[in-house]
């Protein structure tokens, strides 16, 4: 039997390796180059999902993935959370004295400036943590090291100088599951988010009258983010989140009255939300 497919961003021994594998185990976890690979993987067959990363706690969105997914015709079915652990690791024989440079992308670079300074390292950026990991473990150089999550030592043999050298011990990553289908969880079966997008008319208080019915309707709304549209500083296009199913009453209203203030009103998903949400 063939293994199903999920693609991720990254190269083996990614953070979004890391999500693949613990709620994917028995997938075939397959590594894409950009994250319109991804999405083209997904949107070809050549994967039935994607695993994507939407936000940090830290460094913020995830621009990238706000352009490809209105337009991708992919939708939410899931979300993961993960508590973001980087390690200090070089090759076979290096030692905390030896190292020089450290290499890494340069979100891990800026998360983990304190080791950095303490061992007056000098950062190289790369274009992903584990790539990273690899590069410094073909290179063989017991001046050089990588900042990786710990999958990247184990894949690629390198040895952990110094672990969880982030400087947050809070800094964590939400992940997003995309599918080609439209599997929309249940209702009164946990709790649940919604996803959508929306474009507001160009009219004075647009956005005000648009989001008052989550308000009245005592819906709880999570995320509101705004981007350009085709370059247009006039096309602003919102990406929202809420607690509750289109199903629900409340939410139900509040979309409605939404339509009536906004254009291309687009439902990305309906998804069970992830435990994290509530610790």
């Amino acid at each position: 039997m063939t293994a199903r497919r999920i693609a991720y961003q990254g190269e083996p021994g990614s953070n979004s390796h890391i999500v693949c594998k613990q709620h994917y185990g028995d997938w075939e976890a397959v590594p894409c180059a950009s994250f319109e690979d991804v999405f083209a993987a997904v949107e070809n067959g050549d994967a039935e999902l994607a695993m994507i990363p939407i936000d940090n706690s830290i460094a913020g969105r995830v621009a990238d993935i706000h352009h490809f997914l209105p337009t991708s015709g992919l939708h939410i079915i899931g979300e993961h959370f993960l508590r973001i652990q980087f390690h200090l690791m070089a090759t076979e024989g290096a030692t905390l004295e030896t190292i020089r440079t450290v290499h890494s992308h340069v979100h891990a670079l800026g998360q983990c400036r304190r080791i950095i300074r303490e061992h007056d390292l000098v950062p190289v950026i790369s274009g992903d943590t584990a790539g990273a990991a690899r590069e410094v473990a073909e290179a063989a150089d017991p001046a050089q090291a990588a900042i990786a999550p710990p999958l990247a030592a184990e894949i690629y043999g390198l040895q952990i100088l110094a672990r969880d050298v982030e400087d947050e011990d809070d800094n964590t990553t939400r992940f997003v599951v995309l599918s080609r289908d439209f599997v929309q969880a249940p209702r009164d079966r946990g709790p649940v988010v919604t996803s959508f997008i929306f474009n507001v008319r160009n009219l004075p208080a647009a956005l005000y009258k648009a989001l008052g019915g989550f308000a009245t309707n005592g819906v709880n709304m999570t995320k509101l983010e705004s981007y350009m549209v085709g370059g247009h500083f006039a096309a602003t296009q919102f990406l929202a989140e809420v607690d509750g199913h289109p199903e629900d009453t409340g939410l139900k209203n509040a979309l409605e009255e939404l339509a009536f203030f906004t254009t291309d009103v687009k439902i990305l998903g309906v998804y069970p939300a992830d435990a994290f949400r509530a610790d």
